[in-house]
């Protein structure tokens, strides 16, 4: 995956993506993932969006984001996944009602060894490569992301991908 993150644009794929079912193997995995922890995953969206891309690539990214909120959230935690159109853009939001992020550290979550706190992110196994390689996906696919967090209430992660991206299911094979 990281040779085909490095040769950019041109190794992308651009074939119809099934968003929502990747999402649900993305939940099992988490609940597997978070069943010790009591995690809650709720997961909503829209079966008949499909994005065109990099089906491996996209697992990647969104699996990244439901995975941090499992490991960087208490036990107990509900964690939200939702697929939907919203504006002509399609939207992947992860949202958690856990401890937050502080303020300070959000403008760099995105960058290659940035962890939060490096000792807990290496207990986890963290590298602080993660979010980098999220955006850098989403970065190939036209898309962004946006993080808001606030201490005590939680963290929204969303992926903004374009309208030319989108398909409805129904026309998915006329790419």
């Amino acid at each position: 995956m990281s040779a085909r993150l490095e040769e950019g644009a041109e190794s992308l794929r651009r074939e119809p993506v099934a968003v929502y079912e990747l999402l649900e193997s993305i939940v099992v995995e988490g609940r597997e993932l978070g069943r010790e922890s009591r995690h809650e995953l709720v997961f909503e969206g829209d079966p008949n969006l499909v994005l065109l891309g990099d089906e491996p690539l996209l697992r990647s990214a969104f699996s990244n984001l439901v995975f941090n909120a499992i490991r960087h959230t208490p036990t107990r935690t509900r964690i939200e996944i939702t697929w939907v159109r919203d504006r002509e853009q399609g939207v992947l939001e992860v949202r958690d009602n856990g401890a937050g992020i502080p303020a300070r550290h959000l403008p760099r979550l995105t960058e290659r060894f940035y962890r939060v706190d490096p000792g807990r992110a290496r207990d986890a196994g963290g590298t602080g490569l993660g979010l980098a390689i999220v955006r850098q996906i989403l970065d190939l696919h036209e898309a962004s992301l946006s993080i808001h967090s606030e201490e005590g209430r939680g963290s929204r992660f969303a992926c903004r991908f374009p309208a030319q991206r989108l398909r409805d299911f129904s026309d998915a094979t006329a790419v």
